[in-house]
């Protein structure tokens, strides 16, 4: 597919990066040559400069023959107005990157009266997940499949658990959970674990549950955990406005720390204590009760100040749920022994969302890859795909199909039932179901099969 990419910020990079990996066609267009020049060279795209918005710069980027322009400015005005253009001149699919919360309730509308087949919010999808992960305290991650009846919940085995030693076979038996180990990663390793591989201490554990029964498998293994109730959140930025936002449509109480006045009075219109002070101080944190808090969210724009905030309330409270943000996945090896928490990237979720979008246009049948995230550290995509009528895998069996290697069938949702699938399971029309696997740049059911 020929694919534009307007503003080559730290989303657009990502972005970038994924559909280059996959094959396709890309122009790049941003008023900053180096950054044109360094991108052409990295991912062999085609650089333009100029503004996005502008018709000629659009038109020399290869508009009227592009399949999708994809507009990810610092400017949501600038995105808007560049799909607009990009519709008007091409008539090509258009997604547009809003992100300021005034543009919240009114999104429909705009989506509607621009032509835009999506707008992507990456900050208020960050909250989400983010608020997701303080409902349930022992995850690390937590990814949502058939409209929320089946999650991937991603957690680490704690010394001395019961499941060290463990094989996954065992597991179901012995906590009498409904569930599937899926994913496990151990040291730099990715394993998509068959029955006789043994868990240890210290493993990344990705399975597939129902919420309830996920719950419930918390509690066999001796993880329950109190409800939050009490969160601390550093930085006042764009993903803290939604997150607080929706933790107090929950119940919690939420203390916001954030040096800056003006974005202090932003926060100020939510119903949340608000501290205008730096976070550094650790007096500061001491006096506003980092010690007794529930959970802990270091949301700045700077890495290394969410790594510092982060560590210092683990000494200050060992009990805390930690969350902290980062713009660089690349990170995460050299940080992961530091017991950060949970990790957050928002740049890609947005990725995830335009290549399941993408992955859907080339499909040509329909968006048969519902749900698409990349875990692990990007080593490995968890995908939902419904199965349509003429599915080349409509009523047969898995034990009689040529599954590829390192692909995992996870679960199936099939109506209010979810099913954890065996080699005598077949697949119905309207099913959808989770694929684990490590291969990249599948689109359809079909490309599971080794034919």
């Amino acid at each position: 597919m020929k694919i534009i990419v307007a503003g080559c910020g730290k989303v657009g990079k990502t972005i970038v990066e994924q559909l280059s990996a996959e094959g396709h066609e890309i122009a790049i267009i941003d008023h900053n040559l180096d950054v044109l020049n360094d991108m052409a060279n990295m991912y062999d795209v085609m650089g333009v400069a100029g503004n996005a918005a502008s018709l000629s710069v659009q038109k020399e980027a290869g508009v009227e023959t592009a399949d999708l322009l994809i507009a990810v400015t610092d400017s949501d005005e600038i995105n808007m107005l560049c799909c607009l253009v990009a519709k008007k001149a091409g008539n090509c699919k258009t997604i547009a990157r809003v992100r300021n919360p005034i543009y919240h309730s009114e999104i429909g509308f705009i989506k509607e009266e621009l032509g835009l087949s999506m707008a992507i919010n990456p900050e208020q999808a960050a909250a989400r997940e983010i608020s997701r992960i303080l409902r349930s305290p022992n995850a690390i991650n937590i990814e949502s499949f058939a409209r929320g009846r089946i999650e991937l919940t991603e957690f680490i085995i704690p010394e001395g658990n019961m499941l060290d030693g463990m094989s996954v076979i065992d597991v179901k038996k012995k906590v009498q959970s409904d569930l599937l180990i899926c994913a496990v990663e151990r040291g730099n390793d990715v394993f998509i674990p068959n029955g006789s591989f043994k868990l240890k201490s210290n493993d990344i554990v990705n399975f597939v549950a129902s919420p309830q029964d996920g719950r419930n498998f918390f509690k066999a293994i001796g993880l329950e955990s109190q409800k939050i109730e009490n969160v601390m959140i550093i930085g006042g930025g764009t993903i803290s406005y939604y997150l607080t936002r929706i933790l107090r449509m929950l119940g919690m109480k939420v203390k916001v720390i954030e040096k800056n006045k003006e974005r202090c009075e932003k926060m100020a219109e939510l119903d949340a204590t608000v501290i205008c002070g730096d976070a550094t101080n650790q007096e500061l944190l001491i006096e506003e009760g980092v010690k007794n808090v529930d959970a802990f969210v270091s949301l700045t724009g700077f890495d290394e100040a969410n790594i510092f905030f982060s560590l210092t309330a683990r000494e200050l409270n060992g009990n805390a749920k930690l969350v902290t943000k980062s713009n660089h996945v690349s990170l995460v090896s050299m940080i992961g022994k530091l017991n950060l928490g949970t990790m957050i990237y928002p740049k890609y979720m947005t990725a995830e969302s335009i290549i399941r979008y993408v992955r859907a246009m080339q499909n040509g049948m329909g968006s048969n890859v519902e749900t698409l995230y990349k875990i692990i550290k990007n080593k490995v995509e968890a995908l939902e795909i419904i199965i349509k009528e003429d599915a080349p895998v409509k009523d047969t069996k898995i034990v009689d199909l040529p599954i590829k290697d390192g692909i995992l069938i996870a679960a199936i949702s099939r109506r209010n039932e979810i099913i954890y699938p065996n080699g005598q399971t077949e697949f119905k029309v309207g099913d959808r179901v989770v694929v684990i696997t490590k291969e990249s740049g599948i689109t359809d059911i079909k490309d599971i099969l080794d034919i």
